[in-house]
């Protein structure tokens, strides 16, 4: 496959490393970042950084986003300095970011009505399975689009799965973060009562991994809360927006939620703490009380 102009909007703990990968795959990327630094990395590994949005867009075929905050996915975009202003009818948006469904279907309507393709296509694993391929990748949005980025988006992930229409890739992220958010909580709950019951950490780990716990989530949070490695890949604050998204679209489709919640406000008391740039294993310290003695 030929390399493709692509431009990446966010250039942060997974618009940076997506970037590079790409760059690896043979393919021109441009990058926006409010950071000066992570502009000057992209370059330094033979990117091109752009003053704005509108100027990737207007260097790029096919523009990736991949922001914390939907009014900052709205500036890039249909903001006045946003990818619609650079005029490129035919242009392709990805919207890498975990929104709520309506908001990214809203999104792509809005994108379309500038002649713009947006493809919903959040991300599944924390930046450091990025460096090793090992994300998947939910995409809702048209087919042909679909298929237009496919081989783009393969060779990143272990999965890309178009989903059905605009919407349904960000649908399927909630659900998937639902569980995984959730799990982490539990995780630390599990953990801290086998320490405080007098089990070792090695004996822990060897039952639980030939256990039906065994599975990614013990394998990688686990471990974070075992060694107490609160060092970031899936920051709490970031647990706290995307719980808040699950618990709004179950309210939506008449489920009440109970664990989601719950474990909602253990990661609020996480980030209340101070701690909400920490990865979300740090919720082992609200646990132990140690957010009330700060």
């Amino acid at each position: 496959m030929m390399g493709e102009k692509l431009g990446m909007i966010g250039l942060g703990k997974m618009g940076l490393p997506l970037s590079l990968q790409l760059m690896k795959d043979g393919h021109a990327v441009c990058g926006y970042d409010i950071d000066p630094e992570r502009m000057k990395l992209l370059k330094d590994a033979g990117g091109s950084a752009a003053a704005s949005a509108r100027e990737v867009a207007e260097q790029s075929d096919i523009t990736f986003s991949i922001l914390l905050k939907p009014e900052h996915i709205e500036e890039n975009t249909i903001g006045p300095d946003g990818v619609v202003q650079a005029g490129k009818t035919g242009l392709i948006h990805v919207e890498m970011s975990t929104m709520h469904p309506a908001w990214q279907k809203a999104l792509a309507g809005k994108l379309a009505a500038s002649g713009i393709e947006m493809l919903d296509a959040p991300i599944s694993g924390s930046h450091n399975r990025v460096d090793t391929r090992t994300i998947s990748i939910m995409v809702g949005g048209k087919p042909d689009v679909f298929e237009r980025l496919r081989p783009i988006l393969e060779p990143l992930a272990v999965d890309v799965t178009h989903t059905g229409p605009s919407g349904s890739g960000a649908t399927m992220k909630v659900v998937t973060n639902l569980f995984v958010n959730s799990c982490a909580a539990l995780l630390a709950e599990m953990v801290l009562v086998g320490e405080r019951a007098g089990l070792s950490h090695d004996i822990m780990k060897k039952c639980l991994a030939a256990s039906s716990v065994q599975g990614s989530m013990l394998t990688h949070v686990g471990q974070r809360l075992f060694d107490r490695d609160f060092a970031p890949r899936g920051a709490v604050e970031i647990f706290v927006k995307d719980m808040g998204v699950a618990i709004e679209l179950a309210t939506e489709c008449g489920v009440d939620l109970q664990i989601v919640p719950a474990a909602r406000k253990m990661f609020q008391r996480a980030e209340a703490a101070g701690w909400g740039k920490d990865d979300a294993s740090r919720v082992i310290e609200v646990y132990e009380q140690k957010d009330k003695a700060r």
